[in-house]
C-alpha cells in the first residue's frame, strides 16, 4: 500500500497518534523509554526527538495536535516543507536540550508546536484568532499574552513545561524574523487573509489547503 501525504503535518500528527496510543497500551515504560530524562541526554541522545511525540494525557495531545493541524499546515503552505520541518525540529530539540536544566523529565511536542506560532506571529501578525475559542485578537497580541502567560508560569509549580514553550516560541519568533530579513517569497495566495472562515478550516482538515 503506497501512502502520500500532500503534507508534512499530516505523518507528524499520525505519529503522535501512534505514540499516543503506544503509551496507552504498553504503559510507563514505553514513556520512559522515549520521554526526555535530563540525566540520559548524552547516554540516550535520541530522546531529544523522541519526547516529542509523547503526551501527558488525553488533554495534552488534544491540545497540541489541534495547533498543528490549524496552523501547521498555512505555515507549511507558507514556507515550504521543509523549512516548515526545520523549524518545528529544531524548535522542540532546542526546548529538549534547554529545558533539561530545568526539568527531569519532560515529554509532549508543545515546544515544536511554539516553534509554529512563533514564526506566525511574524509573517502573518495580523491573522485574527479566536483566544480561548471565544475572544477575537490578532496573532501579534496573542503571541504577547501567551509569552506573558508563560512567563508568569514558570514560577507556579504546575508540571507543565513553561520553559521548553518559551524556549520554542523564540526559536520560531527569531527564525521568522530571518526569514523575513531574507525577503522569502511567500505564497501569494495567503497575503489577503486576515482571518480564517469557517470553510477556510473545513478545507484544511479536509485537504490541508485553503
Amino acid at each position: 500500500m503506497n501512502l502520500k501525504f500532500k503534507t508534512a503535518v499530516m505523518p507528524l500528527f499520525a505519529l503522535n497518534i501512534l505514540f499516543f496510543i503506544l503509551q496507552l497500551a504498553l504503559g510507563s515504560k514505553f514513556t520512559n523509554s522515549f520521554m526526555l530524562i535530563s540525566s540520559d541526554i548524552f547516554t540516550r541522545p535520541w530522546i531529544i526527538l523522541t519526547y516529542m511525540f509523547l503526551h501527558g494525557g488525553f488533554y495534552h495531545i488534544l491540545l497540541n495536535m489541534y495547533v498543528l493541524l490549524m496552523f501547521g499546515n498555512l505555515l507549511e503552505q507558507r514556507i515550504g516543507t521543509k523549512r516548515f520541518l526545520l523549524i518545528y525540529f529544531l524548535s522542540g530539540v532546542i526546548a529538549a536540550v534547554l529545558s533539561s536544566f530545568f526539568y527531569e523529565r519532560a515529554l509532549g511536542a508543545s515546544g515544536a508546536i511554539a516553534g509554529i506560532l512563533g514564526v506566525l506571529i511574524i509573517i502573518m501578525p495580523e491573522l485574527t484568532i479566536l483566544f480561548f475559542f471565544v475572544v477575537p485578537m490578532p496573532l501579534w497580541a496573542f503571541g504577547i499574552v501567551y509569552v506573558l502567560i508563560e512567563s508568569f508560569g514558570i514560577f507556579i509549580p504546575s508540571g507543565v513545561g513553561h520553559i521548553a514553550h518559551l524556549v520554542g516560541i523564540a526559536c520560531g519568533l527569531i527564525y521568522g524574523l530571518h526569514l523575513k530579513k531574507q525577503k522569502r517569497k511567500f505564497n501569494k495566495k495567503f497575503s489577503s487573509k486576515k482571518h480564517l472562515e469557517s470553510e477556510d478550516v473545513e478545507e484544511y482538515l479536509r485537504t490541508g489547503r485553503i
